[in-house]
């Protein structure tokens, strides 16, 4: 099966509705917890209805909030008792991102396949420069023998090219998962996904 780029986006924000935040933003917060800071600054990319933007928030963290669905925005908005004064959001696709600097964490939860192919390495540099030195990102991409690498409108890589891409950084979980399966929305699909926490490690 081929990723369709015209994705029922409330379909699939019905199916993960009330998901736990995902393992790799778990793992990144447990590092920045051994490193202590007066004030943390996390990008949530791709947000959807905030699954993670929520237990950031939670953790002290102030947050922009970024997905190119307005309905992903309307229903993280949506959400009750959201500590607004730590929150901002916004309406972005990847080929208009513009970022702060000195972010302390990226965050992006399977959306980084959905940048389309000739946009990435202009976008991965992007991530790269807004992050400060020790900064992290945590995030995952697909590998080239997911069902949907054939697609001309997603970013897949094989495990050479990853390593490759990641050469900036100091590299804390980098796990490789391949598997047949389904979709959030109950599609059969087959699974080739790197599941990354990243550091920086020096300015570029």
């Amino acid at each position: 099966m081929q990723f369709s780029p015209s994705r029922d986006w409330n379909a699939y924000y019905n199916a993960v509705q009330d998901r736990p935040p995902r393992p790799t933003l778990i793992s990144a917060l447990s590092r920045f917890e051994a490193e202590p800071m007066a004030s943390r600054l996390a990008v949530d990319l791709g947000c959807g209805d905030g699954r993670d933007t929520v237990e950031l928030l939670q953790r002290g963290w102030r947050v922009l909030a970024i997905d190119g669905e307005p309905q992903g925005i309307k229903r993280l908005c949506d959400r009750p008792n959201l500590p607004v004064d730590r929150l901002t959001t916004r309406v972005e696709r990847f080929e208009d991102l513009t970022l702060p600097m000195e972010v302390d964490l990226i965050n992006a939860s399977f959306c980084l396949p959905f940048c389309p192919p000739n946009e990435f390495p202009r976008f991965w540099q992007k991530l790269t420069a807004a992050l400060r030195v020790g900064g992290r990102i945590s995030d995952q991409l697909f590998g080239d023998r997911d069902s949907w690498a054939t697609s001309p409108n997603l970013s897949c890589f094989s495990r050479e090219q990853v390593e490759d891409l990641l050469q900036p950084y100091g590299i804390e979980m980098l796990e490789e998962e391949e598997h047949p399966g389904k979709t959030a929305v109950g599609d059969e699909k087959y699974w080739h996904i790197f599941h990354l926490v990243i550091r920086k490690r020096n300015k570029v």
